[in-house]
């Protein structure tokens, strides 16, 4: 059964060296025998078989029950570069094609979001252990492509640039009303709300998220000026001066693109302003890896641009800037990595060694997509009055410039209220 295997890895590796210890216990060389070697070992015939066929769902399975393990100082990340750097030069087997074929064109089906359905995917990842996410995060727990004014900047330096980034954008003023969709524990609502000066609305479907992002509106004496609902967007009335979306738009679904854009745009006032940043799959339409939809985003789809300006054309809006953030979830990803790894005893202690497999894997593989996926970020910027921003991009460095005085001066944010 490695033969497949032998074959694929054959056609696929021209650089870099991986060397495979088989189920034969035989270690095989491939690649040109450059760079510093990667060791994988497959421990049963069964799994190269597997991963032969369909590598973007057992792949990551298998490491998971240890079937698929990595060695000699090796990591699992190092295993998942240097197979997605010699990608391009691999055609997939007639299986994963087929695979890949059918999960395209039922990708309507597996991401149909209706609100029900919506909250228990939300549940099935935002619901975990907040204990966990505090392993890995920021103290602000921002769980979204951080934004690096620099190479060396620190991941809250980073998270703190990416809410004044989003701000600036907005161009709040004082006694505002803002919508942040997909609002998470609450950090972005409370520094819009606390450093612009805005009254913030905020919405998850995620019950550990509603609980703590109130608790810490209260701790910072703000609730009067803010406040966070466990209620679906698509459930909201009132009219917003601005809306915010950050991270919330890969669970929509390619299906409710329409639905998303036409309700922002019956929320959002005549003279108001919206930015919404999401992952884009920048080589077009896709599907979401089998890998991925079964254990970590049940329901998630990264769109690309491809997908969603002509839903944001059609509702009515004008888009007024995109901008394209390359490697920032790259090097956010890679801190997480090492926390997550510093702090790998302690997941184990919440959860097992499974998960913590299963979680190295995901933050592994997502940070090689990246790298060498063609994965980024998109930040767009829409209005439904194109009079009402300046005329030049100037003003978002200067509002940058301008709230860097406030929130340097303001205490760090904390993700548990009891501290």
């Amino acid at each position: 059964m490695y033969g497949l295997l032998d074959r694929a890895l054959k056609t696929a590796m021209s650089k870099g060296t991986l060397r495979v210890t088989g189920p034969d216990g035989v270690t095989r060389e491939y690649g040109d025998g450059t760079g510093k070697p990667v060791n994988l070992h497959i421990r049963t015939p069964m799994a190269a078989a597997k991963v032969a066929a369909d590598a973007d769902l057992y792949f990551g399975e298998l490491y998971m029950d240890g079937s698929i393990d990595v060695s000699g100082g090796s990591t699992i990340y190092d295993a998942i570069a240097i197979l997605m750097e010699n990608a391009g030069n691999h055609r997939l087997p007639k299986v994963a094609k087929a695979a890949y074929a059918v999960r395209k064109a039922l990708k309507r089906v597996d991401q149909y979001n209706p609100v029900g359905k919506a909250k228990s995917n939300v549940a099935h990842h935002y619901d975990l252990s907040g204990a966990l996410y505090d392993l890995f995060l920021d103290r602000d727990r921002q769980y979204s492509c951080a934004y690096f004014e620099t190479d060396d900047g620190s991941l809250e330096d980073a998270q703190l640039a990416k809410k004044r980034h989003l701000a600036a954008k907005l161009d709040i003023k004082p006694g505002m009303k803002v919508l942040d969709i997909g609002s998470g524990w609450g950090g972005l609502g409370l520094y819009i709300a606390e450093i612009c000066g805005a009254e913030v609305t905020g919405v998850t479907l995620s019950e550990e998220q509603h609980k703590l992002s109130n608790e810490r509106a209260q701790q910072r004496g703000i609730s009067e000026r803010v406040q966070f609902l466990l209620k679906d967007y698509r459930h909201l009335e009132k009219k917003f001066d601005r809306i915010v979306s950050v991270g919330m738009f890969e669970h929509v679904g390619v299906g409710h693109f329409k639905e998303f854009f036409t309700k922002v745009n019956g929320l959002l006032k005549d003279d108001g302003i919206a930015v919404l940043h999401s992952i884009n799959r920048s080589d077009g339409p896709g599907a979401t890896s089998a890998w991925i939809k079964k254990y970590i985003f049940p329901g998630g789809y990264i769109p690309a641009l491809s997908e969603v300006l002509p839903h944001i054309e059609k509702s009515g809006l004008y888009v007024t800037d995109v901008e394209i953030l390359r490697l920032h979830y790259a090097m956010t990803l890679r801190e997480w990595a090492n926390r997550f790894a510093s702090h790998r005893e302690r997941a184990k202690e919440l959860y097992d060694e499974r998960f913590c497999r299963m979680w190295e894997f995901y933050l592994a593989a997502s940070e090689c997509a990246f790298r060498y996926g063609g994965m980024n970020n998109f930040q767009i910027q829409f209005v439904k009055n194109q009079h009402v921003l300046p005329l030049t991009r100037n003003y978002i460095g200067q509002e940058e410039e301008r709230l860097r005085e406030i929130d340097t001066k303001v205490p760090r944010l904390k993700s548990v209220p009891a501290e």
